[in-house]
């Protein structure tokens, strides 16, 4: 009987405009993903547990983010809110994967970098299911890879 070649899951994705985008995993077991927001580079966290992605109170003006106040507040796996503020119509590029008109909320995530000080990692904000919801996001864990889905 002759055995069958199974395609890899990167050429069945690559064959459905799916493209890798490499991962690194943080002595923390978080995971690390490069991209470019309005154009500047940044290191951010891939949470699939968040729901939208945010960005440090600290880094608005190296994104040059336009703020709006809003009343509405941020709840994470603990039980404190924290105050959020929107930024709209910004340009998200993670690899060859991009989105324009974007909304990201700006957050204190001062937080996050000191539990990633230890390990002498610092980021600038957190990549949420909103992005990997629209970009139809694959993770093989195992290769440290992240598939997002060109438009067409």
């Amino acid at each position: 009987m002759k055995k069958l070649n199974k395609p890899s899951l990167k050429s069945f994705l690559k064959a459905q405009d799916y493209f890798p985008v490499k991962l690194k995993t943080l002595p923390s077991g978080h995971h690390l993903i490069k991209a470019k927001l309005n154009g500047k580079k940044g290191n951010f966290i891939l949470d699939t547990g968040a729901s939208t992605t945010c960005i440090s109170q600290e880094k608005v003006p190296y994104f040059k983010l336009k703020v709006k106040e809003t009343d509405h507040k941020a709840t994470g796996a603990g039980t404190t809110e924290i105050d959020i503020q929107l930024a709209k119509k910004n340009k998200l590029k993670i690899g060859e994967w991009g989105l324009k008109k974007m909304q990201v909320v700006v957050m204190d995530l001062s937080h996050i970098n000191q539990a990633l000080s230890v390990f002498d990692i610092q980021v600038d904000g957190i990549i949420g299911a909103d992005i990997l919801h629209l970009a139809k996001a694959v993770i093989q864990y195992e290769k440290e890879l992240l598939y997002l889905k060109l438009k067409k």
